[in-house]
C-alpha cells in the first residue's frame, strides 16, 4: 500500500472510531428523505442558498452533494470532522496494527462507506417533489421539501431536470398557496432555477409562472415581494419573450410604483431599479426594435432620478447605472432630465455627499468609485444636453 492510500485508510479508521454515531445518524436521515434538514440547520441552508450571499467554500458545500464521490471526498470530510488530538493518538495506535488487523479494519471501513452512500440529486429532488405533492403532509415537512429543492436546483443540470421530474408545475402551483412562506420559497426556487437558464425560463413562461410572480411583487409580505422580484428579474432579464409578457402585464407600472414608493422596503427598491437598468441595457443591445415609450415617460424617469437622494449608497449606485443607460437611449430627452427630473441638481448633491464620505477612510474607496460613476453619468448627460441647447450659427 503506498503512502497516500495508507493515509486515507488511516484517516478513515479514525473516523470510524470517533464518528460512527454521526455517520449513522446522517445515513438514517437520508433514508427517510430528510437529509438536508439534519445535516445543517434550515437557517444555514437558506443563508447558503441566498444568491446575494457569497458562495460557500468547497468544504462547506461537500455535505450538500448527497454523499462522497471518491476517497478524496471522504478524506476531506474525515479531516474536517475529526478531533485533531484524537486523530494524532489513534494514528499512533494504527501504525502498530498487524497486517491481519489492518485488513479487518479496511473491511470495516468499506462497510462504513457503503452505509454512507446517499441518493443522487435526482432521487433527492424526486423525494422532495413527491412530498410537495402529498397534501396530507404537515406544513413543516412541505417547507423542508421546498428548502431541499432550493439547494438542489442551483446546478444547471438539476434545474433542467426539475420539469422532467414534474416539479416545475408543482412549484408554480405553490405560488397560489395560502401560506406566505410556501409562496416565498417557491418564488425563490423559480428564480434560482431560471437564473441565466433559457431552458427553464421558457418552461416557466409557458406554464404561466410570470403573471403570478408579478402579482406577488405587490404582496404585503416583504420577503415574498422580494423573492418574487428576484424571480421576475431572473425570468426576463435576458429573455425577450419574458420581457414582452412583462410589459403586456403592465410590469412597467409596477416598477414605477415601487421606485416612487419611499415606504417600500429598500431591498425591493434596489432590485426594482436593478431590473430597470437590465431592461434598458437589453433595449440598447437590440436597437433594431422600437424603443418602448415607458423608458421616456417623464414620471418614470423622475422616479429613477429621485433615488439618487436616498441615504442608501447601494441604491444610489444602482440608480446611477439605470440613469446612465437611460441617457443612452435615443428616445429620452436631455431637457426632460434637466427641467423635469432635476438631474443636474441631483448629481451636484451627490458630489457633495461623496466628498464628505471621502474624508472617512472607511468609506473613501467606495465613495471614490461611486463618484467616478457619477462623473460618467454627468458627462453623458451634458453631452446629450449640448446637442439640443447649442445655438445654430
Amino acid at each position: 500500500m503506498d503512502k497516500r492510500n495508507y493515509a486515507i485508510w488511516l484517516i478513515l479508521l479514525v473516523v470510524m472510531a470517533t464518528g460512527m454515531t454521526r455517520a449513522e445518524s446522517v445515513n438514517k436521515s437520508a433514508s427517510e428523505g430528510l437529509f438536508w434538514s439534519t445535516a445543517k440547520e434550515e437557517a444555514d441552508l437558506l443563508r447558503k442558498a441566498d444568491p446575494e450571499e457569497s458562495p460557500p467554500l468547497l468544504n462547506e458545500r461537500d455535505e450538500y452533494d448527497g454523499g462522497f464521490s471518491s476517497l478524496d471526498g471522504m478524506l476531506q470530510w474525515a479531516i474536517g470532522h475529526s478531533d485533531p488530538e484524537k486523530l494524532k493518538a489513534t494514528a499512533k495506535d494504527v501504525q502498530h496494527l498487524s497486517p491481519d488487523e489492518l485488513k479487518k479494519r479496511q473491511i470495516e471501513v468499506k462497510e462504513l462507506m457503503e452505509k454512507l452512500k446517499m441518493p443522487s440529486d435526482a432521487q433527492l429532488m424526486q423525494i422532495a417533489i413527491d412530498d410537495l405533492n402529498n397534501q396530507s403532509l404537515p406544513v413543516e415537512d412541505r417547507h423542508r421539501a421546498l428548502k431541499e429543492l432550493l439547494i438542489l436546483v442551483e446546478p444547471i443540470d438539476n434545474a433542467n431536470d426539475l420539469h422532467k421530474l414534474g416539479g416545475l408545475s408543482i412549484i408554480i402551483r405553490e405560488l397560489d398557496n395560502t401560506d406566505p412562506e410556501t409562496r416565498t420559497t417557491s418564488a425563490w426556487i423559480l428564480g434560482k432555477a431560471s437564473q441565466n437558464n433559457p431552458v427553464v425560463q421558457k418552461q416557466v413562461l409557458e406554464l404561466g409562472g410570470l403573471p403570478k410572480l408579478m402579482k406577488m411583487v405587490k404582496s404585503s409580505f416583504v420577503e415574498e415581494a422580494i423573492k418574487a422580484m428576484y424571480a421576475v428579474s431572473a425570468l426576463i432579464g435576458n429573455n425577450s419573450d419574458g420581457q414582452e409578457l412583462f410589459y403586456a402585464e403592465a410590469g412597467d407600472l409596477i416598477l414605477q410604483e415601487l421606485l416612487s414608493d419611499s415606504s417600500a422596503d429598500i431591498r425591493l427598491r434596489r432590485k426594482s431599479v436593478f431590473l430597470v437598468a437590465a431592461l434598458v441595457e437589453c433595449q440598447l443591445e437590440t436597437r433594431s426594435k422600437a424603443e418602448l415609450p415607458f423608458f421616456s415617460n417623464r414620471l418614470f424617469l423622475k422616479s429613477v432620478v429621485d433615488l439618487t437622494a436616498s441615504t442608501d449608497l447601494d441604491l444610489q449606485e444602482k440608480a446611477l447605472v439605470a440613469i446612465k443607460n437611460l441617457l443612452k437611449l435615443n428616445t429620452t430627452e436631455a431637457l426632460v432630465f434637466r427641467d423635469f427630473c432635476g438631474l443636474d441638481g441631483a448629481l451636484k448633491r451627490m458630489r457633495q455627499q461623496l466628498q464628505q464620505l471621502m474624508a472617512d477612510e472607511n468609506w473613501r474607496d467606495f465613495a471614490m468609485d461611486l463618484d467616478t460613476l457619477r462623473r460618467e453619468v454627468e458627462l453623458i448627460f451634458h453631452g446629450k444636453l449640448d446637442k439640443v441647447t447649442q445655438v445654430p450659427t
